[in-house]
């Protein structure tokens, strides 16, 4: 994963583009009717259950927008809330609060229907010794915030981007000449650029695992589209060597047998590309 200032870095970016993608040269509907002086407050009200994600982020939005809003927060990220929780009050400028409206809203909507469901997830993986991992599979330009919400529900983040992890799969070691030559090909890439990161290896059989096990300074082993019964045999040839990672269509109805498997992640795309918004507005009071 990336550092933390560089995430903060990719968060100070989300949030310019999206105002900068709302707002343009200014929110002509407020600066039309609102006076420049005029204040106001709102709430941020909850109008569907789930676990509410966001307000963090939230915050940092409004201090961008006009550092003199003030926030009241009622509900941390991460809580379970209900229909008609409030979970903060924004007051200041009313011209501010309207321009912050819609990138607040849509960030937020989006990352608790993501905090939801990996909170499912997770639960369903209580007892055992698995963690839920998410994917690249985010929605464009919003990656950073779609991986704070798998957080604050429970889950881990995978890699962030290409940069900041190997992952070989399928396509790079056939592009390559095979497993083993793909490996030793990164090995060699790394020790000259100087990187330090971790290598995980794609098997799409038992016979790519064997393969893979043959070569050394494997992190990880993604055990891809396998059946129960073929993960257990791998989980039980990987042994300690590494850590191993389930994937592959898995969902709520499967995700625990694979856990029972054993393997150490299991990750799942759906966690960010699969969700349907939460229900949230922002109301004047």
């Amino acid at each position: 994963m990336i550092s933390e200032e560089k995430f903060q870095e990719e968060l100070q970016l989300l949030i310019e583009n999206s105002i900068r993608e709302d707002v343009g040269p200014g929110d002509y509907s407020s600066l039309a009717c609102i006076p420049e002086t005029a204040s106001g407050k709102a709430k941020l009200l909850v109008k569907e259950n789930g676990i509410i994600a966001g307000v963090a982020f939230a915050k940092m939005v409004f201090q961008y927008v006009d550092p003199r809003l003030i926030v009241e927060t009622f509900i941390e990220d991460g809580a379970a809330v209900v229909k008609g929780d409030v979970v903060f009050h924004v007051s200041g400028s009313s011209q501010s609060i309207l321009k912050s409206e819609r990138v607040v809203l849509n960030a937020m909507q989006r990352m608790s229907a993501i905090a939801t469901k990996t909170k499912k997830f997770a639960a369903l993986l209580e007892g055992t010794n698995t963690k839920i991992l998410d994917t690249r599979k985010t929605t464009p330009g919003f990656r950073a915030c779609e991986k704070w919400a798998v957080k604050i529900g429970g889950g881990e983040n995978h890699r962030f981007a290409l940069y900041d992890m190997i992952m070989l799969k399928d396509n790079h070691n056939d592009f390559a000449g095979g497993i083993s030559l793909a490996i030793a090909k990164t090995k060699v890439f790394l020790a000259a650029n100087d990187l330090d990161l971790k290598i995980i290896v794609e098997a799409r059989n038992l016979e790519e695992i064997k393969e893979i096990l043959e070569n050394d300074g494997v992190y990880r082993i993604l055990i891809d589209n396998f059946n129960f019964e073929d993960t257990k045999k791998a989980v039980a040839l990987i042994g300690s060597k590494c850590l191993t990672e389930s994937s592959g269509n898995i969902n709520e109805e499967t995700i625990r047998n694979y856990a029972e498997c054993g393997v150490n992640y299991i990750s799942s795309g759906a966690l960010t590309h699969s969700v349907y918004n939460m229900d949230l507005s922002l109301k004047a009071i």
